[in-house]
């Protein structure tokens, strides 16, 4: 009986820190979404609509913290949803902790994004824990209405990366970055564990309504769904010849050789 006491206790005091940080989930997902809406309000300026409807996923880091002396790192929490089948998957928290921005001194928060361009890219993100640079080639994202002058984005980078830092955006790398799922984050706002791989392949629904906001901001400035795997068809029924052989004719229908005389 202790026990059981015991357990409602702790039940008890655990649901407000759920409820506080599921408050903050959907914050993250309206910070997501805003910064989305200000990026792309200045089409010159933005993500090459190319990019986006080419996109297999895209992540967004509200106010990334970066700094040190020198040699910095960074660290922050963000949203990532994928296209599927039915078009953009429920949102995925995670975490990017360390990696380099190069040479710098002083500290300062970003607006960070990533768009993964193609299918191992997104592999790399499905698997929940991978590291820029390392597991997946990274570089600066071109910036722009459209994006033909610049051949990274279709040959070769996994992922393409943008920070917004005091109103100017611009494509920039994060080598070393780690990526992984924030399960604490996922449980406050799903009320379970839910794994990475299972929210970003669209296999959770309903999505919840407190993910309007990112939900909305995707279908705006990225519509369109992944291409639905079709299986090969099968070529058509050849007609078939229902002329019979003269040699399968009746004979009782066939005209005789020598009419009767009478």
């Amino acid at each position: 009986m202790k026990k059981f006491f015991c357990v409602l206790l702790l039940l008890s005091l655990a649901a407000p820190l759920m409820a506080d940080d599921r408050e903050k989930d959907k914050d993250r997902l309206q910070s997501a979404a805003t910064v989305l809406d200000d990026v792309m309000s200045a089409p010159d300026k933005g993500i090459p609509e190319e990019i986006l409807s080419s996109a297999k996923c895209l992540a967004v880091v509200p106010s990334l913290l970066k700094g040190g002396f020198i040699v910095g790192g960074a660290y922050g929490k963000g949203v990532a949803s994928c296209k599927t089948e039915k078009g953009w998957s429920a949102p995925a928290f995670f975490r990017v902790e360390g990696g380099s921005f190069g040479l710098q001194i002083g500290g300062q928060a970003v607006d960070y994004i990533m768009v993964i361009m193609n299918e191992q890219g997104m592999q790399n993100l499905l698997a929940s824990k991978f590291k820029l640079g390392a597991d997946a080639s990274v570089a600066a994202g071109p910036v722009g209405r459209h994006a033909e002058g610049s051949t990274d984005w279709k040959l070769r980078a996994q992922v393409l990366t943008y920070s917004r830092s005091r109103g100017v955006f611009a494509g920039i790398t994060l080598n070393g970055a780690s990526i992984r799922q924030d399960e604490d984050d996922t449980r406050a706002f799903y009320g379970r564990m839910v794994p990475f791989k299972t929210l970003l392949t669209g296999n959770f629904s309903p999505t919840p309504t407190d993910a309007t906001p990112w939900m909305s901001a995707l279908s705006k400035y990225a519509p369109g769904t992944a291409p639905a795997s079709t299986p090969a068809q099968a070529p058509p029924p050849q007609p078939k010849d229902t002329t019979l052989p003269a040699s399968t004719q009746s004979k009782d229908t066939a005209a005789p050789a020598n009419p009767p005389q009478r």
